[in-house]
């Protein structure tokens, strides 16, 4: 049971991450998600970039979510990115509706990494 519960946890921070893998796509996805106006050709390349990384970190949960052998780190760097975005966004404040709403996920993955965590190591002790 309590596997299940994990799997499912990681499968939503998955999915969590898997939303801005649209930016790929380009500059105006970007603004769509995030509410930015992306004013160089640098900045595209970094949050394109950006996207591709989110991604790979999506199919990192979704293949740990089906892993126990790789639960343990997957969910060490969903905390991280996770908890790192939420910070970030704390002590520079003053954001936009969409990036709230990144906040907000990010606050719903962090839950889920931490009932996942919780599970796993009751589990293995």
């Amino acid at each position: 049971m309590a596997g299940r519960v994990i799997s499912v946890m990681l499968l939503i921070v998955a999915a969590i991450h898997l939303v801005p893998l649209v930016g790929v796509l380009g500059a105006s996805r970007i603004n769509v998600l995030y509410e930015v106006q992306i004013a160089s050709p640098n900045l595209e390349i970094l949050m394109r970039h950006r996207a591709v990384v989110f991604g790979l970190l999506s199919l990192l949960f979704a293949y740990a979510a089906f892993k126990p052998s790789v639960q343990p780190i997957a969910l060490l760097i969903a905390a991280v990115s996770t908890f790192s975005f939420v910070a970030l966004a704390w002590s520079v404040g003053e954001y936009n509706s969409a990036v709230r709403n990144v906040v907000s996920a990010d606050w719903l993955a962090l839950g889920c990494v931490a009932i996942a965590a919780g599970l796993y190591y009751y589990e293995r002790r």
